[in-house]
Parts: C-alpha cells; structure tokens; sequence
C-alpha cells in the first residue's frame, strides 16, 4: 500500500493546536509551500541547463501571529529536526543582522528573514511538515518559501515577483544553510500549478508549465529510507568538476557545450572530469526531448529517458547507490512502468517512476519483494505551489 499523503487542512489544524499550546492563544496567519519531485535533469542546474520538477502534496505549513517586540520564536513539531525544536532570535536590524547557528534547521528560517524584502518585527511562529526530511525531496526550499509566504501574509509586504521570492529563498539556503543550490526547489514551490510540471530554463530563469494530468498516468515515489553520509561533502565537489571541466572546454558553463566539444577536448580532461560533463550535457539534452515527447503523450520515449538519466546518475556522475539501484531495475521489471530514476541529489533519498494507473498496486508488491530494504511509496500528482491560507 502507498502512504497516505495528509491533508493540508490536517496539517494546519495541528499546527494551530501545537501553537496553541507552545504560545498560548490563537495563530492567526498561515502559508503553505510544497515540496517537489524533479521527473528529469539532475545536476544540470547549477550548470546552467534545463530542469523539469513538480510541487508534490507533501507540504510545509508555517502559522503564527505577530508579537510586541521585535522577538522571533520558532517552533518545528519534525522530531527529525535536529534539537532544540525551539528557537528563539531578535527581529534583523541594520546595525544587528541575524546570524547563522545552531540547530542548523532553524538556519533555513533565520535566513529567509534575513532575505525578507519587509521590514520584520516580532512574531511567534509553529512549523509543521509533511515533506520528509533527508529524502530528497526539497524540505528545505519547502521550509524557506513556506517561512517567506508566511512573512508576507504576516507584513502584507509581498515580493516584487514569483521569480524574485524565489531567489530571497535561494540566498537564504547559500547564506545560512551553506548550501550552493541550484534555483529548481525555490522555483518549483514558488510557481507550481497543479496538474502542471515546470520546465525551468536555469540561465534565464524562464519558466514553462507543461500539462501532466493524463487520468491514465502517475507518477509514484518510492522513499528507499536510506540516507548516506557522503550527500552533504559530494555536492560541492561535483558542483567544482563541472565549473572545472566547463573552463576546460572554453565554455561559461556546461550548458554551452555539446557531446562534439567534450569528445574534441577528452585529452585535455580527466578521466572523471570526462564523465561528470558527459552527464550533464547529456542530461539537458535528455530534459529538452523528455518535454517535447511529453506533450504529445508519449509516456514510452518520456520513460526511457528517465531510466537513461539514472544510467547516466549511475555511470557518469555516481551520486547514485545500491539501494536506489535495485528500486530502479525492479520498477522497470514491471509492465506498465514506463520508466524510473533516482531524484533529488544522490547518495539515498527517492526515486521517481512514471507508469500506467492500473500497474501501481503491482509496482509496490513487485518492489518490496525485490528491494532488501524497507521502503514507502507515495503516488503523487502534480499540486499547488506556495500560498497562504485564511485561519
């Protein structure tokens, strides 16, 4: 059996009751922001290129209020959040800007008001989650556009544009969380639609609602439930190999060049360098078919490529892992799945497959049988990007 997704109004009654009983009175603001699968184009956006996420129904609820003062306190109801789950820190001020620290979830809030385009005073704030944490399905970028859409509906200051709350949540996560992302998990949260994926040219910041609502259709996300250590050190490094291998080529960034520049330059590259560019420019390439085929509803092509881009995860950039190996041949022993990759950084977390409606409850018996682990799944539709809601 797949996993029952909660209700966005469940979440935000629990959160209501949690602030109700950590602050006393009511909360009388509230904003959800969701996470996001990406279908395909992994590591190609801070390379400049092509990727093609939805926003999921696992969201982030903020609620709160406003206090006298200019103290800000957080609480998170996650008991994966590292401790305290509690925080408390001072309204940002010119002379005294907020600071990074400890617990490093509490980061992601800090640096979302420190990213505020709005004058912030004091509030009170619980933090409610349906996303889950470590499986790579963007809970932070769920958590700092959440925080962002709460402080608008809080301040009635709103950000100039979608594009540019996106890139405030950005900054945030580079500055506080120290993490380089890339744009796709602030953009997606921000700008999702439902019944849409958003093909997001990562250069010019463009983006492309691409109907995904066939009835026939789904998409499942297995949570292989491991998580390893590697994750946070090897996204850096390959961030650096690909700005390494683009220099090489003579090229501002990988999405410039083509399979001819990387064969024409191969001497002059690493052998791993070689395979990391290959990925990546193969990938933007998969990315841009993946988005043609799929409006003309062939879901056969669109799935071989996402199992291709797994291949190439796999063999090219080796963010990939055991376990998520074996979710991905066992889903595509199954008949009426079209395809199946790993999603979100590497190293653990989840992967994606597309199939037909009537091969779900044979793809979760198939996957369990074959997988050594202890996974679970969520069948998921594409859903509503960032709002706020009245209490």
């Amino acid at each position: 059996m797949a996993c029952r997704i909660p209700e966005v109004a469940s979440l935000v009654k629990e959160a209501q009751e949690v602030f109700q009983k950590v602050f006393g009175g009511a909360a009388l603001v509230a904003a959800v922001a969701p996470g996001r699968v990406n279908i395909i184009g992994e590591h190609t956006d801070y390379n400049d290129g092509f990727v093609f996420p939805m926003a999921l129904p696992m969201v982030t609820v903020v609620v709160g209020r406003r206090v006298e003062g200019s103290r800000c306190r957080v609480h998170t109801t996650s008991p994966m959040a590292d401790k305290p789950h509690q925080v408390e820190f001072p309204a940002p001020s010119p002379s005294a800007p907020l600071q990074p620290g400890s617990p490093s979830w509490a980061n992601y809030v800090k640096g979302v008001v420190a990213n505020f385009q709005g004058s912030i005073s004091g509030f009170d704030a619980v933090v409610t989650t349906s996303v889950p944490l470590g499986g790579g399905l963007s809970s932070s970028a769920s958590l700092e556009v959440a925080t962002y859409t709460f402080l608008e509906a809080l301040t009635g200051i709103h950000a100039p544009s979608l594009r540019e709350k996106a890139l405030a949540c950005q900054r945030a996560e580079h500055d506080f969380a120290n993490m380089p992302c890339g744009i796709m998990d602030q953009f997606i949260s921000t700008m999702g639609k439902q019944g849409n994926a958003l093909l997001i040219d990562c250069r010019s910041m463009e983006s492309t609602l691409v109907p995904l609502s066939d009835p026939s259709v789904t998409l499942v996300i297995t949570n292989s439930n491991v998580r390893h250590t590697l994750s946070g050190s090897e996204y850096p490094t390959r961030r650096r190999q690909c700005s390494e291998a683009a220099a090489a080529l003579g090229k501002q960034s990988l999405r410039d060049a083509t399979m001819k520049d990387l064969e024409e330059h191969k001497s002059s590259l690493s052998e791993e360098a070689f395979r990391r560019a290959r990925h990546v420019i193969s990938e933007i390439g998969r990315t841009q078919q993946a988005v043609e085929v799929l409006k003309r509803g062939d879901y056969t092509t669109f799935g071989k490529l996402m199992t291709d881009s797994h291949y190439s995860l796999r063999d090219d950039f080796e963010v990939s892992c055991p376990e998520l190996d074996q979710l991905v041949v066992a889903a595509v022993e199954v008949q009426g799945v079209f395809g199946s990759r790993m999603t979100g950084g590497g190293f653990g977390g989840c992967t994606v497959s597309l199939m037909k409606v009537e091969s779900v409850d044979k793809f979760i018996a198939h996957t369990r049988q074959k997988y050594n682990g202890s996974p679970t799944f969520y069948v998921c539709s594409p859903s509503e990007g960032a709002h706020s809601l009245p209490l």
